[in-house]
């Protein structure tokens, strides 16, 4: 009897445990949701602005209407692109596509000098310092659930329950175009 009593009891912990393991897992994946949620709200307000951008940049810049072109394709995707996976890999490519357009912008002094340009720039660039925040916060709650994830015991349930490592947001192409040193000729 005694014997059955000590089965049942290590039984019981053990169900415990798996129990909050799993609810462990499952607030750390809604926590990064809802971090992801905060990033969407900065995208939206960036998606609003493109195009007023990119219909100010026109007049100036009508020889670059594939650079044009690019930012409003790359908008387009990445509004329609859903779930967390798409939608990141759909803003990379944008962010490709803006970075590209302010290199273009560059050879245009009377551009810059516009007001409504100027505006606008610094209502973007507002929005991406709100969306470098919210982006190192979801990045933080992306790497919590993948160490929560990895880690012993929690790995044998994990991949019972159908957790998988989530990926983080990462600027990718714009990346590498902040951190490579200019270019410059005096010829």
């Amino acid at each position: 009897m005694t014997g059955l009593i000590i089965s049942i009891v290590i039984v019981v912990v053990i169900v415990i445990y798996v129990i909050s393991i799993y609810n462990n897992l499952v607030k750390l994946r809604i926590r990064r949701e809802n971090a992801f949620a905060d990033i969407d709200v900065q995208l939206k307000q960036r998606h609003d602005l493109i195009p007023q951008l990119v219909n100010t940049v026109k007049g100036y810049m009508k020889h670059e209407e594939g650079v044009l072109t690019k930012v409003t394709e790359a908008r387009s995707r990445a509004m329609s692109a859903t779930g967390i996976d798409n939608k990141i890999m759909a803003e990379q490519q944008l962010s490709t596509a803006m970075a590209g357009l302010r290199i273009q912008i560059e050879a245009y002094p009377d551009l810059k000098a516009n007001t409504n340009f100027m505006h606008l720039q610094t209502e973007i660039s507002d929005i991406e310092n709100k969306l470098a925040a919210v982006r190192r916060f979801f990045n933080s709650a992306t790497k919590e659930l993948n160490t929560a994830i990895q880690v012993f015991p929690n790995v044998i349930f994990a991949g019972m329950f159908g957790f998988k490592t989530a990926a983080m947001f990462e600027l990718g192409d714009e990346r590498a175009a902040a951190t490579k040193a200019p270019d410059i000729n005096f010829n």
